[in-house]
Order: structure tokens, then sequence, then C-alpha cells
């Protein structure tokens, strides 16, 4: 059974930076693309940062120059670097992967890592 599991969420002030790591185990392949998500208080989840097999990325707009997604294939392992984190951070990060195999699709979510920025 696939699981992956987040780390590295914490408190931290306003232009401070964070390091968030998802580990992915259960599975022999290397996920077709993963992806961090985030959902605030009150608010829908949010895609944050893609990263496909062949490490391009994309980013939404609001953290573009100050994160950035990496992944390690032989690890099954994700990172987001967030750096001059802002209040409007704060949120809930859930690491998503993505396996498409035999034709059939499968999703995958982590349990998520409180991320808390103080002004």
């Amino acid at each position: 059974q696939v699981q992956l599991v987040e780390s590295g969420g914490g408190l931290v002030q306003t232009g401070g930076s964070l390091r968030l790591s998802c580990a992915a185990s259960g599975t022999l392949f290397s996920f077709d693309f993963m992806r961090w998500h985030r959902q605030a208080p009150g608010k829908q989840r949010e895609l944050v940062a893609h990263i496909s097999s062949d490490g391009s990325t994309n980013y939404a707009d609001s953290v573009k120059g100050r994160f950035t997604i990496s992944r390690d294939n032989a690890q099954n392992t994700v990172y987001l670097q967030m750096n001059s984190l802002k209040p409007e951070d704060t949120a809930v990060y859930y690491c998503y992967a993505d396996l498409t195999r035999g034709g059939i699709r499968n999703r995958y979510w982590g349990q998520g890592t409180q991320v808390t920025v103080s002004s």
C-alpha cells in the first residue's frame, strides 16, 4: 500500500524559511508527477507547486520566486523549499502523487503538515 508521509512543518516568523519533505513508500515505481497543495482555514485546497518525472516544474503565482519544488526519483521523495514566508502562507500543506500503470490512474495524498507563519 502506497503511503506519503510529510514532515518539516512548523512555526516560523515572517521572512523565514522552511523545507517540507514527503517520503513515499509501498511502490517501486517513480510517480508520474508530484505536487504540493495547501489549505488554509475556511479556504479551498489549492495547488502550490508541481513537478513532473522529468523535473519540469510549475508554481502558483502567489509563491513564484519564493518556493522551490524538487524531487529525488530514486527515493520517491519530493521537497518544498519555502523562503520569504508570509502570514498568508499559513496552511496545512499536503503532498500529492500521481501514478498511472496498466491504464489505471492512482492518486495518493499525504496526511498534511501544518505551516504557521507569524507576523
